[in-house]
């Protein structure tokens, strides 16, 4: 299975609360933070939510 390197290089602090809410449970707390997570759909939709805020490279 794929998986994706998800980076948070934009704050939250002026986002929306759904996408607070979805930073925090893909793992991205501070700024420059780095998760791994495995490729699903449901990972990607979490993904497009904060999409300008996060950085993706696939491992």
């Amino acid at each position: 299975m794929a998986k994706l390197q998800i980076k948070l290089v934009r704050s939250v602090i002026a986002s929306k609360p759904n996408q607070r809410a979805t930073a925090k449970a893909l793992g991205l707390t501070k700024l420059q933070k780095t998760v791994i997570k495995n490729d699903s759909p449901t990972i990607r939709g979490m993904i497009n939510v904060v999409a300008h805020l996060v950085e993706v490279k696939e491992v």
